[in-house]
């Protein structure tokens, strides 16, 4: 007996294969998830055959949003003698004391960059007490990813000479003076 007797042709999640040979013809069932598996894929190729082309500055196309939304970018260089530097910059606000950019871009801009590594790093644990370790390769890449540019654009706005903790101990220490000059201002009333 031939071994090739033993196999059986099963179709795909147990469709009927004569129901699958006639929506075999150009009937798309699922549009929407068609469009966006193409969108995405499509416009990645297409952003990186045009930045080439609108501009010779890679850092210019890899820091696009941060860039024009709240006039903040990062990336790393690496110098003649092998050494790598990580450079953030941040817009210098004009005399005016004018911004670059709108509060709403800015809202919208911080919001996005909190709150995705905070639903990464909810997915993580997810797929740890879930036991989903395949899953747990894919979810720790996206809290690394997503924390990493949340880091970059944290120091560009902070400044690469402050220090995280001073900024924080600053911003409590000036709330703390608000607080407290507001509540003699009402006892003295």
């Amino acid at each position: 007996m031939d071994s090739s007797d033993d196999i059986e042709d099963v179709s795909l999640f147990d469709a009927d294969d004569d129901a699958s040979r006639r929506s075999k013809k150009s009937k798309i069932r699922h549009p929407v998830a068609s469009f966006f598996h193409l969108f995405f894929r499509v416009s990645a190729i297409v952003v990186y055959l045009l930045c080439e082309l609108l501009t010779s500055s890679f850092i210019a196309c890899m820091n696009v949003t941060g860039r024009l939304m709240v006039g903040l970018r990062w990336w790393n260089q690496v110098d003649d003698d092998g050494r790598s530097h990580w450079v953030f910059e941040a817009r210098k606000v004009s005399a005016q004391g004018g911004k670059a950019s709108s509060e709403a871009e800015s809202r919208i801009f911080w919001l996005g960059l909190i709150t995705c590594p905070m639903i990464w790093v909810i997915f993580a644990f997810s797929a740890l007490f879930s036991f989903k370790v395949k899953w747990l390769a894919v979810v720790v890449m996206g809290v690394v990813l997503q924390g990493a540019n949340l880091y970059g654009y944290v120091r560009c706005k902070v400044g690469s000479r402050k220090n995280l903790t001073s900024m924080a101990t600053s911003y409590l220490g000036k709330q703390f003076l608000r607080q407290t000059v507001a509540t003699e201002d009402q006892a003295a009333s």
